[in-house]
């Protein structure tokens, strides 16, 4: 079936899907393969539980109808997406990067709602099915339409870009993420600007931090960029005031107080600040935005009771973000008074070994008198503090061991799920 065809079908549809745990009423179900998962073997379920039709590349039942026959049902899904994106009317702005791609996502998406009717990518939808699945959540309504794109390995972000064809463009940062995957910090620079090149190569705008000398030399000789930041040749000045408890920074037009904690999200919140004003959103509804954002989904959220404030940031965790989080949990509370409790952080690869013993240095170099190492890769450092093999160990020693710390960081990568603990320190 040409693609033209069956989005036809689509429009006439209450949308897509991918589970059968899911299917809504004239829906069209895509019957994707992994490598633990066959949707061919669930087409038939799908149309009995509702779906207006299957698309299927597996041994259709020619008697019926309802089942589209492709060769390949994710290439159909993303030249699906990528046909209904160039019916959108809607610019689309792209971004990804190593750490704080979701939380300035929502903050895009927060400052971008108060003028248009935004839509963006919901959750961490952010792979080769996730970013068709967010084009195609896009309707003729949609007024912006914002692409979240993750990666751990080269030319996925391109392969992305082909697919959502983005109208703007930026990298959060570079850092130390998906290691194992990328080659090292230099193969992550080069993945991540992927993105950068597919937005020169079609003469698309670039946002960018001005103070990031990484992306100031990929930029250098590229016209179409809009800056912030208080380094020179802004577009959009911004500067951080304070970060403890919160974030608090300024603009060209006010002072925002946020209610994110952690210095590393300055960057974040200067960014979907200065979107909004490329975008026109007036000063009064940036700062309004930005200031009543609540972060959720265990992201840099401070947990206050009563005898205890908890940096949660158990989302997930890597060299960059955790080295950051840890250096802001020092130097914002008291000595005497604080826990570090911190979960594996995954594919490193062959860095692995070395990295979390760094973290653990930087952790006695930052003088963190009470630190939790948890998970394999931390049980095999040289340390002076506690160490667990497994969340269950930690959690037993907890449990024996009440915790009477008043400052508490919870860090760790989103398969350590260090926010079980909660119950126990609150």
């Amino acid at each position: 079936m040409k693609i033209e065809h069956l989005h036809q079908l689509f429009q006439k549809s209450s949308g897509v899907c991918t589970d059968t745990r899911k299917i809504s009423h004239n829906c069209i179900f895509f019957a994707l393969k992994g490598e633990n998962f066959n949707g061919n073997k669930f087409a038939l379920e799908a149309l009995k539980k509702g779906a207006a039709y299957a698309v299927v590349d597996e041994n259709p039942d020619h008697s019926n109808v309802r089942l589209i026959k492709v060769d390949d049902v994710l290439d159909s899904l993303q030249q699906l997406a990528t046909f209904h994106r160039k019916q959108l009317k809607a610019p689309i702005i792209a971004l990804t990067g190593s750490n704080g791609k979701t939380t300035t996502k929502e903050l895009i998406r927060a400052v971008l709602s108060t003028k248009y009717n935004t839509r963006a990518t919901t959750g961490n939808l952010n792979n080769h099915i996730g970013v068709p699945l967010t084009l195609l959540s896009f309707d003729e309504k949609t007024e912006m339409g914002i692409v979240e794109m993750g990666a751990n390995h080269q030319k996925e972000i391109q392969a992305l870009c082909n697919i959502a064809l983005p109208d703007y463009g930026l990298i959060t940062n570079f850092g130390k993420a998906h290691l194992e995957g990328f080659g090292g910090i230099e193969g992550v620079i080069k993945g991540k600007s992927e993105m950068y090149d597919h937005l020169i190569a079609n003469k698309k705008t670039v946002f960018f931090n001005s103070c990031d000398p990484i992306q100031k030399n990929k930029l250098k000789a590229y016209e179409l960029t809009y800056a912030f930041g208080h380094c020179e040749a802004t577009n959009y000045p911004t500067s951080m005031v304070s970060s403890a408890p919160y974030v608090v920074f300024k603009t060209k037009d006010s002072t925002i107080s946020s209610q994110l904690t952690g210095s590393y999200n300055y960057n974040n919140l200067a960014l979907a600040a200065a979107i909004g004003n490329y975008f026109k959103v007036a000063p009064e509804q940036i700062r309004s935005a930005l200031e009543s954002y609540l972060p959720k989904n265990n992201r840099s959220q401070l947990i206050k009771t009563e005898n205890k404030e908890i940096v949660l940031d158990a989302y997930n965790a890597n060299p960059s973000s955790m080295e950051a989080a840890i250096r802001h949990f020092a130097a914002n509370t008291a000595k005497g008074s604080r826990l570090a409790i911190l979960g594996d952080m995954f594919e490193l690869g062959k860095e692995a070994g070395k990295e979390h013993q760094r973290i653990n240095d930087l952790c006695d170099e930052l003088q963190l008198e009470a630190v939790f190492l948890t998970g394999e890769n931390f049980s095999k450092c040289q340390s002076k503090h506690p160490k667990f093999a497994s969340y269950t160990d930690l959690e037993n020693h907890i449990l024996k061991h009440p915790v009477e710390q008043k400052h508490l960081l919870i860090k760790g990568s989103r398969g350590m799920a260090l926010e079980r603990l909660l119950d126990h320190l609150t």
